[in-house]
Parts: C-alpha cells; sequence; structure tokens
C-alpha cells in the first residue's frame, strides 16, 4: 500500500500557461514557467498558444510541451471580415479548450496575454479550475480586462492597472526578466567617462521611424554629438542603411541585434525606445533614464501609458512619435544632457518600478 501510495504522489502535476503571439508575453511565460519547475519539480508546464504565433519558435526550444487551439485576434486594427472570421472560430477554439482541459487536468492556468489566452482562461475558469492573468501594461487589453470578471486572481505590474481589472485578489508582482539584467539592479551607478552614452534600440526586429530619425539626426551632424557615443541597435530591416551612413563616424556604432543587453544597459547613460512592458521592466531593473517614444499603434495605446506611469513619477521622458523629428530628438537630448539633477531623479525614481522576483512571486501565488 506505501509503495502504491508513494507512486500516486510521484505523479506529475500539470500547470497551463495560456497565451502568445509575441515575444513580450511568451517570454515572461518562460522566466515564470522556470520558476515553477525550480521550486516545484513535481509539476509540469504546459503551453498553450496558436499555430501561428511565436510561440512555436521558443516554447518548444526551451523544453515545454506546446499545445494549439484555433483563435485569432478581436482587439486590432484590421478590418470586419477578419473580426468576423475570428468570432465565427471562436466555438471551435472553445471545444478545443475543453479537450484539452479534460485530457491535462492542470492544477492551475495563467493567461499571459495573446490570442490563445482569452478563449482558453475562460473555458477553464467556467469549468472550475483555478485560475489567474498576469497583466504587465498599465493599462489592461480587452482580453484580460474581460477574464478579470472570471478568473480568482490577476498579477499586475503597474498599479494603475488594478482600476480595471475586477478580480477579487489582485497583486503588484511586476514583470519576470532576464537574470543578467536584473542583477545590475546590484550595482551602483558609475560614470565611466566623459562621454555621453546614448543606447538606442527599438525591439529586436528594430523600429523603423526611430531608425530613420535618429539616422537623419546623426547625419545632421551638430554641437549635440559632441562628447557624445551611440550604439543603435536597427533590426534586420534598416541596418545595411544605417551601417553605411554611420561609417567614419567616431563613437557610433549601428548593430542589426545586441546579445549582450546587460552590457549595453550598463554601459548607457540614456535609453532611448520604445514602451512595451518588458523594456520598461528591463529599464527599471537597470536603474537607466529613458527617452520612451511609444509604439501608436500598439492595442489601446498600452505603450503610451506604460510610459506615462513613468513620466508621472519623474522616472523617465517621452516624445510621441507623431512629434519626432530628427531637431525634436536633438532638442530632447540636449535637454537631457545637460540637466544632471533630472537624471539623478530618474535613476532614483526607477527603483520604484522594479520588482524583483516577479517570476517566483508567481509561481508561488499561482501553486501555493
Amino acid at each position: 500500500m506505501g509503495s502504491l501510495e508513494g507512486t500516486k504522489n510521484m505523479r506529475k502535476k500539470n500547470v497551463v500557461i495560456a497565451g502568445g503571439g509575441t515575444g513580450g508575453h511568451i517570454y515572461p511565460g518562460i522566466s515564470i514557467a522556470k520558476a515553477i519547475k525550480a521550486q516545484y519539480p513535481d509539476y509540469e508546464v504546459h503551453f498553450v498558444g496558436t499555430p501561428a504565433g511565436l510561440e512555436n519558435k521558443i516554447v518548444p526550444r526551451e523544453g515545454f510541451a506546446l499545445h494549439h487551439i484555433s483563435v485569432g485576434k478581436l482587439n486590432h486594427a484590421g478590418g470586419f471580415l477578419k473580426k468576423l472570421q475570428t468570432l465565427l472560430g471562436i466555438p471551435k477554439s472553445i471545444v478545443q479548450s475543453i479537450a484539452l482541459l479534460m485530457e491535462l487536468k492542470p492544477q492551475a492556468i495563467l493567461g499571459v496575454g495573446g490570442y490563445a489566452s482569452g478563449p482558453f482562461v475562460l473555458v477553464a475558469s467556467l469549468m472550475g479550475f483555478k485560475t489567474a492573468i498576469w497583466e504587465p501594461n498599465a493599462f489592461p487589453g480587452m482580453t484580460n480586462r474581460l477574464l478579470s470578471r472570471v478568473v480568482g486572481k490577476s498579477f499586475v505590474v503597474f498599479d494603475e492597472a488594478s482600476k480595471h481589472l475586477h478580480s477579487t485578489e489582485i497583486t503588484q508582482v511586476g514583470v519576470p526578466i532576464r537574470k543578467e539584467v536584473e542583477d545590475l539592479s546590484q550595482k551602483e551607478f558609475q560614470k565611466r567617462d566623459k562621454n555621453f552614452h546614448i543606447l538606442i534600440f527599438g525591439g529586436s526586429q528594430g523600429a523603423h521611424s526611430i531608425n530613420m530619425v535618429v539616422k537623419a539626426a546623426i547625419e545632421k551632424g551638430g554641437e549635440w554629438l559632441k562628447d557624445t557615443k551611440i550604439i543603435h541597435q536597427t533590426g534586420p530591416h534598416d541596418y545595411a542603411a544605417i551601417l553605411e551612413s554611420y561609417k567614419g563616424r567616431n563613437g557610433i556604432e549601428a548593430h542589426e541585434y545586441l546579445y549582450q543587453m546587460e552590457m549595453s544597459y550598463e554601459w548607457a547613460d540614456l535609453v532611448i525606445c520604445r514602451a512595451g512592458a518588458s523594456t520598461v521592466a528591463e529599464i527599471a531593473a537597470a536603474a537607466k533614464p529613458a527617452l520612451f517614444i511609444p509604439l501608436p499603434w500598439a492595442a489601446d495605446d498600452h505603450q503610451r501609458r506604460n510610459a506615462e506611469s513613468l513620466v508621472d513619477h519623474r522616472a523617465a521622458a517621452m516624445l510621441l512619435q507623431k512629434d519626432l523629428t530628427p531637431s525634436s530628438l536633438i532638442q530632447k537630448i540636449e535637454d537631457l544632457k545637460k540637466d544632471t539633477q533630472h537624471l539623478k531623479e530618474m535613476r532614483e525614481n526607477l527603483n520604484k518600478f522594479y520588482k524583483s522576483r516577479a517570476a517566483e512571486k508567481m509561481a508561488e501565488l499561482l501553486i501555493g
């Protein structure tokens, strides 16, 4: 009898992380999955995504099982027919979700955002499974606003998000980020030389609008480039043209991709970038003053809201893309270079937005 009981106790239990589509949903999900495996070795973590999402390239490579349901995106700028097609496909995604839930019988389900999160977490909640959602943005997306009415717990990054969610239990946990960047939070800021170091990037694929304005500003030249060094991650599409433009310009580098981002953060005095939740979290962990240029067509304008949350606490600066020109960018950089007190204040205030051990905390709250 003891042997049978021991076998039963050793049987693997399942947790499901639902969502994907973009790296902003997937990589935090991977961090949470790894934290679950580290803290609860008797649990298996499964992911639920769609056949077309980026999760198909990332999740299997990380060693986790990936299951598919068929669902499109409702809250986007596409045409009526696309949205109608998504609506007509919802019954199929519900049936697929029910079948998968009956197969896995998970102890807990976490929705991290993305197409698959909505129907799967909704069905799991209605079937009585233990469910939670993670909302990384200051203004929650449509899916999480709806799901918060039926899930048991909501995990948020920004206090502002709580006002738009309806869960009885809402906990501020932060964004799971890579350990190498998180380790920067333990380092004291040290000015390396007399030059002002600017790190510019627009995500792994780059941001064409930012790239072109930065290129034009550098080509324009002027006093703003004096005692200034720039590292510009362009992404693949604009790399060749920008690399050619920067030839012969001392202290200005173009990179298609930066593989050791923690080293670039540590080097920088100012970061110019988009305002996705993961980027904001890394800026906060590294305590680096930032000039955010939010992606204007992000769903629910959530990047602008993320940036505004930091700007309101004097932890960052912002320049809207509609106002972005070579001249306006140069002016912003010159203002920040001169205002050393504001830069110091940003570094100090960013501590309010950095939450350590976010993945571990979510694992504990989800399973504990």
